[in-house]
């Protein structure tokens, strides 16, 4: 028995030598070309991580608050709602020239309210200028 081996083989025929001589093409045009999609993922993808850097600086470079222990003494002065009375008529009364909206959005956010609904016998935080008013009292006499 002999057994003979036949190779085939495709294609044009060429040299051992030069089949292992690089390629001829210029490597300018195989470079990476970024579609206008890939450009805006890619800038997108800068910005945040960017944003990640200058975040992650701040709060290391950011000074933390510091707690001295110390209360404030400042005590706002007060008001006692009386039977009839409505914000709109103490801010009137407090500040006549000045716009009653303006006076009653303050003490509405300096007292937390939500409406302006006064029961009498309310005590009402008033803004500090208005301190030595004839119509405020010290929260001390409350």
């Amino acid at each position: 028995m002999t057994a003979t081996a036949t190779v085939t083989t495709f294609g044009p025929r060429t040299d051992a030598t030069r089949a292992h001589e690089p390629a001829t093409r210029s490597s300018a045009s195989t470079r990476l070309r970024l579609t206008r999609r890939g450009r805006v993922v890619f800038g997108g993808l800068a910005t945040v991580l960017v944003a990640g850097v200058l975040g992650v600086v701040a709060a290391i470079a950011a000074p933390g608050a510091i707690a001295n222990g110390s209360q404030s003494t400042q005590e706002f002065p007060y008001i006692v709602a009386q039977s009839g009375d409505s914000l709109w008529s103490i801010a009137s009364d407090l500040e006549p020239t000045a716009d009653p909206r303006d006076v009653v959005a303050e003490i509405q956010r300096l007292n937390q309210m939500q409406a302006s609904d006064l029961q009498a016998g309310d005590a009402i935080a008033v803004p500090l200028r208005f301190e030595g008013n004839d119509l405020t009292f010290p929260a001390s006499e409350l």
